[in-house]
């Protein structure tokens, strides 16, 4: 079997408030005015693409929020969203890998955040086969081609295939190609899973 895993809420926690957190106190703006003016929009999905570069990325979200933050600055907050491994999936990963399965890693990333989380969680890595990051492909979940470029990629045909993740629209896209999928809401439900 091929086990795909997204990375945020799955393997590692992650919660965009500590960003805001973060930039709302480096640039003195209320909690409550960011958290309004914050959205993961067109821009955001363009830099996971990797068609913006990070500078552009941080000044041009800087700009939409009304904050005026040194890239370094917008760095700092960005990289908060990380909270803390989830060593129960790692371990999960590890065992699959030992039993002859594919593992590999299918997430919505960009270059900023993946100068952060491989240092920090190198045991993501080396419980993975592969990863498949967004703005290394060009791709995006939930588009189509992602899911289909990973399955080319590992040879394997979608009902071989369980994809992990916590976003809805992702668990849909996945499941219309005919990978049986595991929505996972809360740290969980992946070892509830595998110990049925």
């Amino acid at each position: 079997m091929l086990y795909i895993f997204d990375l945020g809420n799955v393997i590692v926690d992650i919660d965009f408030k500590r960003v805001l957190g973060v930039w709302s106190n480096l640039s003195g703006t209320p909690l409550a005015v960011l958290s309004e003016r914050f959205t993961l929009g067109e821009l955001f999905q363009q830099h996971e693409r990797g068609e913006i570069s990070d500078e552009d990325f941080a000044e041009r979200l800087s700009d939409e929020m009304g904050i005026a933050l040194s890239f370094e600055q917008f760095a700092t907050g960005w990289q908060a969203v990380f909270v803390a491994l989830r060593p129960e999936v790692i371990d999960i990963m590890k065992r699959l890998r030992s039993e002859g399965h594919r593992v590999v890693v299918l997430s919505n990333t960009n270059r900023l955040h993946c100068n952060y989380w491989p240092q920090h969680y190198p045991e993501v890595a080396e419980a993975a086969d592969h990863l498949y990051l967004s703005q290394d492909i060009g791709m995006r979940k939930p588009d189509a081609n992602i899911y289909l470029h990973v399955l080319n990629a590992e040879n394997t045909p979608p009902e071989a295939a369980v994809f992990f993740d916590d976003h809805p629209d992702n668990v849909a896209a996945a499941q219309a190609l005919g990978i049986k999928t595991v929505h996972v809401t809360d740290r969980n439900v992946v070892p509830a899973y595998f110990a049925q």
